[in-house]
């Protein structure tokens, strides 16, 4: 191909690309959708659940889901960033075509293998965390694995920007894992191990959407092959990749700390009951983080574009519009958490636990604190800052167990919300400091 050919191929790619700004709004209003139906589908599993089960059976199911998304999170997720990053970085340099695979492919398995070796190595220690359930022990297991292909889909679309199909997979998930408990309720079958088996079942069934994805997006046989120049920074190797997708893997140990240290602590100190009410409480908080998981799914990609094509007001314009909405909304949440928190935590959970209002509207500011801190998480990623980033997150995870452990408050599940709203501050101070201290070296 001659360089004029190719510069016309390449000319042409970058004109079919969306704009950034258009592609951000429209992928955060589609995903919005989906993953709205699915944080409330989500929390109606565990409403169902905590129903038709005992308290510690029920407490055993939200201990499995914790520890499940600990992994999972921290093991997977970094792929799924990397792989948004990356392709969206290239598609804003006018690379749409060609995308390097092979890499997060290689991370992906590898991470999965290293969770297969390390579970079958601790099942005694696992399936006594689970009462003795050995059910319980192969349900997360294979979860985990089957979780490794739903992340990676994830990604690739992200990255692509195809927030329809990303809507479509998470909510394919959510609705295949609620039929458990509801097909308990109304009698079709009966027990915990039905109710855990939707954890299984739910990532499976999100991978209807990829053949169909595949089939509706890749290029025609036809049609001509886009010719990528080669451009520093656009590939991506074993060491680079690694590097990003462990210091991703340590912002999300340092999230998923936040979210399930307190109920991994009370299930230790108090037992399973109590474990599933401090779950319950900041259930409060993981519903509105998958909601705002649209946004900041949608955002990375966009300001990883604007970040490689320099657009630096429009970069510090998202982000200021993002953290504007969450805060509103976050103040929202904690005014009616404070009207009639308990009795919508009664009607939902039962009378068993009591939740004073002042506890959940502190559990709602904490949620809005974690949310801005999700925020300038993704701008510090799309600049390349994810080591600091995961320092940043790593130190507010210590503090959290820390004063999880030091037992300075008796009231456990009152601990567990006053800790994480605090560590979501710590958390939120230090972010903050990243993202100014990047936004002055940009100008």
């Amino acid at each position: 191909m001659t360089d004029a050919a190719a510069a016309e191929l390449s000319a042409a790619d970058r004109a079919a690309a969306p704009a950034p700004a258009g592609s951000y709004a429209r992928g955060a209003r589609i995903l919005s959708v989906g993953i709205a139906a699915t944080g409330l589908l989500s929390f109606l599993y565990f409403a169902v659940a905590s129903h038709v089960l005992p308290a510690d059976a029920y407490g055993a199911i939200a201990l499995l889901w914790a520890i499940l998304f600990v992994v999972i999170s921290i093991i997977y997720r970094p792929v799924e960033q990397l792989l948004s990053r990356t392709i969206a970085d290239r598609r804003a340099r006018g690379l749409h075509h060609g995308h390097p695979l092979r890499v997060a492919l290689a991370l992906q398995a590898g991470f999965a293998a290293l969770f297969l070796a390390v579970a079958l190595a601790l099942r005694v220690q696992i399936v006594d965390l689970f009462d003795g359930s050995q059910t319980l022990f192969w349900i997360f297991t294979g979860a985990a694995l089957a979780y490794a292909a739903s992340y990676f889909a994830r990604g690739y679309f992200a990255g692509h920007q195809w927030f329809g199909l990303y809507g479509g997979l998470v909510l394919f998930e959510s609705l295949s894992r609620v039929c458990f408990p509801l097909a308990v309720a109304v009698g079709i079958a009966g027990g915990q191990a039905t109710v855990a088996a939707g954890i299984l079942a739910a990532p499976l069934a999100s991978l209807i959407v990829v053949p169909w994805a595949l089939m509706r997006h890749v290029r025609p046989a036809g049609a001509a092959p886009a010719a990528p120049q080669p451009e520093p920074g656009s590939k991506l190797s074993l060491r680079t990749g690694g590097g990003f997708a462990l210091a991703v893997a340590g912002v999300q140990l340092g999230e998923q700390a936040l979210l399930n240290a307190g109920v991994i602590v009370a299930s230790a100190v108090a037992g399973a009951a109590l474990a599933g009410a401090v779950f319950n409480a900041l259930l409060i908080t993981r519903a509105p983080l998958m909601l705002f998981q649209s946004i900041q799914t949608s955002l990375l990609p966009h300001l990883a574009g604007l970040e490689a094509t320099e657009g630096q007001a429009e970069f510090r314009r998202a982000v200021r519009i993002t953290i504007l909405a969450i805060v509103g909304f976050a103040g929202l949440v904690a005014l009616g958490l404070l009207l009639v928190g308990p009795l919508v935590m009664h009607i939902v959970f039962g009378d068993e636990v009591d939740y004073p209002r002042v506890g959940l509207a502190v559990v709602a500011v904490g949620m809005g604190l974690h949310l801005v801190a999700g925020t300038l998480n993704q701008a510090a990623l799309a600049r390349g800052r994810a080591g600091v980033a995961a320092a940043a997150w790593l130190a507010a995870a210590a503090g959290f167990v820390a004063w999880m452990l030091a037992g300075w408050v008796d009231d456990v599940l009152l601990r567990a919300e006053v800790g994480y709203a605090g560590g979501a501050l710590l958390l939120c101070v230090l972010l903050s400091g990243v993202y100014v201290r990047d936004r002055r070296s940009a100008t």
